[in-house]
């Protein structure tokens, strides 16, 4: 409550979100702690909302009070590490001594938007990482503590998928502990809010966890409730659920009036009598302390807060880097960064490329009878490493596999994964005769290797793309990849993607490598199976499309270094191997995005030779031509750019109206951040020739209203990029297939028509 006061009258106008009226959370979660680390734990977890967010950072966390006063001096320098954030989002890393059983204990809160309950799933993420990373598979050493205001635990849905990961084998964290503090049941006679009894009286229907309900104005009933809860989840490894019936002392933020819209309640309000007076009264008549002691505990927390204030205005400026809650010890140098800048070649040996790809075609268990049809893709893929080439799902065993033999973790995680949407995949065989016996071939490569998690989630994306990103904070050496079933359906996870995965690093100087797989491809499929919406990806990267780059020999590592995240849309199965080598072979971490393909998939065309993927091969941001009007550049009439499977349309037609001599087509496969230098050479190597964006995205979807601006850019705003694709439309594809081959139809004459253009004002 001092702390609480003391902000009050030093910043008596600011925003603190403060914990009036609920301030018996404090003991509440230190008793949490404590009776959590008696019982083993060594690591716990938290998120939060804004409420009180400042006095657990002080009295929980730990976190020192000059750090904490100097973020409300309005000329406090931000340092240049990003954009920064208010200061009850931020969060911490604490590692102390918990003074009540004097073991060790790591404390990490975690940063957070506004966006409430958005936090959940990702310290559930985070919190099975650090369980999986210690071996620690029964929540015995690591557990996560959730608190949530009442009106968000029963409003937002993310707070049910959360709840609904937690039984799933590869998703639970073996029980959380969630607070609620309740601001609906201020005043109140019902008996359930007297002490509760040791073992919980009701249960919540939708969330099926034990429910017990404590008055916040009894501290001791708080604290002997907390300890059972925490006794509860460290014996019987469940979700729980405390719920503080408390009031709100002040309107949702110190700025608000409440008495505008509650004015009977909040006059019952200002009538209630501060807990930490009616505790130290009761103390007090009870004999267990003096006025005089209890007078001297607050003047000696008053002067270390006085003090604490004195130091605080000795920072000028404020470094997000202190508030970081997922360090990476070594990872960087001791400033915080990449300790080079480069990337080595991301090809490896053909040895292993083999191994890779007869372990991929075989079952490693005996006495093990898998379906006929998965019989022929195996005998498929034997056949194809034979032959020295791979197709899709090929290039990806043998990225995740090369992995596995360096000690890096893969763990990818979405929808149908383990077989994928498109039964494709098949990274967990079936025996056709024992239920749920199952083998995945992926974890049989090498007697010494890390271990390969592939997961089918459950039917969420907001919940599970959470989760994944919290599993990536733990640790920079894995690989973790969220799978859509279809690309559109991140949409229902679009607050994880713009508030954590776009924004992430620039607010809380938190780098996370999560790589997005998003199936994307115009097939006739209709509106809601077709497009990834690269658009909205591109509209949120940051690299400035005016700036004409300086280029250097380091241009591709520091480009992708100071990108917010990392868009590609890869052509070939090589391509695809590679950038999933190069995202752990970075001395730094981005998110990826990745547009994956469908029909591609079986595409007979889209295979790569094991040339393109041996030592000393990499990733290749843009394929350019290398066919006939490679070779006389200086007679090519007009250059296609383009991404993506409308590559192998382009090529059909160039070949099939015999223009292979007059049209180059050039593949942009890394879109974000934007290849100025290699897309410069190609301009140059085509004086004569006109420029077309070709997509077969709608207009007003796709790429072009991003990479028109930065091809401008580089000619000097001298010569047009034309458009040819789809006209603009809402919805992001047709339903009707005939539709969609006429489009298609229209756009591929468009972009072999030479004269197309001529006498058109851009």
């Amino acid at each position: 409550q001092r702390f609480e006061d003391f902000l009050a009258r030093k910043w008596s106008s600011e925003k603190r979100f403060g914990l009036e009226g609920c301030e018996v959370m404090i003991p509440a979660l230190k008793t949490i702690i404590d009776k959590s680390s008696e019982m083993g734990i060594e690591y716990v977890i938290m998120g939060m909302p804004h409420r009180g967010r400042l006095n657990v950072l002080a009295n929980v966390i730990r976190k020192e009070l000059e750090q904490i006063f100097c973020q409300f001096d309005p000329k406090l320098e931000a340092a240049d590490e990003g954009s920064g954030d208010v200061k009850y989002h931020l969060g911490m890393y604490h590692e102390r001594i918990n003074r009540a059983t004097n073991k060790k204990i790591t404390l990490s809160l975690m940063a957070n938007p506004s966006h409430l309950e958005a936090v959940d799933p990702v310290v559930q993420g985070k919190t099975k990482a650090e369980q999986f990373y210690r071996g620690d598979t029964a929540g015995k050493k690591v557990m996560s503590i959730l608190l949530h205001g009442d009106a968000a635990f029963a409003g937002q849905g993310v707070v049910y998928e959360t709840f609904h990961l937690s039984d799933l084998p590869s998703y639970t964290t073996n029980g959380t502990i969630h607070v609620v503090v309740n601001n609906q049941i201020g005043f109140t006679t019902d008996p359930r809010m007297a002490r509760s009894s040791p073992y919980p009286t009701d249960v919540a229907r939708v969330v099926n966890a034990p429910i017990f309900h404590v008055n916040a104005d009894d501290p001791e009933a708080v604290m002997y409730v907390c300890s059972v809860a925490a006794e509860w989840r460290n014996t019987f490894n469940k979700d729980v659920v405390v719920d503080l019936v408390c009031y709100r002392r002040r309107g949702h933020n110190e700025m608000d009036e409440p008495m505008f819209t509650q004015p009977l309640m909040y006059k019952q309000i200002h009538k209630q009598v501060p807990v930490l007076k009616k505790y130290a009264d009761k103390l007090i008549a009870d004999g267990t302390v003096t006025l005089q002691e209890f007078e001297e505990e607050i003047a000696k927390y008053d002067r270390i807060c006085e003090e604490a204030y004195t130091r605080s205005k000795d920072n000028k400026i404020l470094h997000i880097k202190h508030w970081l809650d997922s360090p990476w010890p070594g990872f960087f140098n001791v400033d915080g960064e990449p300790k080079s800048m480069s990337c080595p070649p991301t090809g490896i040996s053909e040895d292993l490329l083999t191994h890779i790809g007869n372990v991929a075609s075989s079952v490693p268990v005996k006495d093990f009878k898998i379906h006929a049809g998965l019989s022929r893709i195996l005998r498929a893929r034997l056949e194809m490493t034979k032959n020295r080439v791979v197709d899709w799902a090929l290039a990806e065993y043998m990225a995740f596999g090369s992995f596995l033999k360096e000690g890096i973790h893969v763990r990818l995680s979405g929808q149908d994964v383990e077989r994928g949407t498109f039964s494709h995949r098949h990274h967990v065989l079936h025996d056709q005769e024992v239920d749920k016996r199952t083998c995945v071939p992926m974890n049989h490569l090498w007697e010494q290797q890390a271990p390969y998690t592939v997961c089918n989630s459950s039917l969420s994306e907001y919940g599970v793309l959470g989760f994944e990103l919290g599993f990536a904070m733990a640790s920079p050496n894995a690989l973790v990849c969220w799978e859509a079933q279809f690309g559109d359906f991140h949409n229902t996870a679009q607050c994880i993607i713009d508030q954590f995965i776009s924004s992430g690093q620039a607010k809380w100087v938190r780098h996370n490598g999560i790589v997005l797989l998003l199936p994307h491809g115009m097939e006739g499929m209709g509106p809601e199976h077709s497009s990834a919406r690269p658009e909205r990806f591109l509209q949120m990267s940051n690299d400035d499309s005016d700036a004409y780059p300086e280029f250097s020999e380091q241009f591709e590592v520091s480009q992708l270094y100071e990108c917010n995240w990392i868009v590609v849309n890869c052509s070939t199965p090589a391509n695809y191997f590679h950038v999933l080598r190069r995202q752990i072979l970075l001395p730094f971490r981005k998110p990826l995005i990745i547009l994956t393909p469908k029909s591609l998939l079986r595409h007979p065309e889209a295979k790569s030779s094991f040339d393109e993927m041996v030592s000393g091969t990499t990733f290749q941001r843009v394929i350019p031509e290398n066919g006939l009007a490679a070779h006389a550049p200086h007679e090519v009439k007009r250059v296609i750019f383009c991404t993506g499977k409308v590559y192998y349309d382009l090529v059909k037609e160039r070949k099939n109206q015999d223009l292979e001599k007059q049209v180059a087509i050039t593949r942009l496969e890394q879109i974000s951040p934007f290849p100025f230098d290699l897309l410069k050479e190609e301009l140059e190597k085509y004086p004569g020739a006109d420029l077309v964006w070709c997509q077969e995205e709608h207009k007003n979807s796709g790429y072009y209203d991003y990479v028109k601006p930065r091809f401008r850019t580089i000619v000097n705003h001298t010569q047009p990029i034309w458009y040819v694709g789809r006209e603009p439309a809402a919805a992001a594809a047709t339903g009707n297939k005939n539709t969609h081959l006429v489009s298609l139809r229209r756009f591929l004459d468009t972009a072999f028509n030479l004269e197309a253009f001529e006498g058109k004002t851009f």
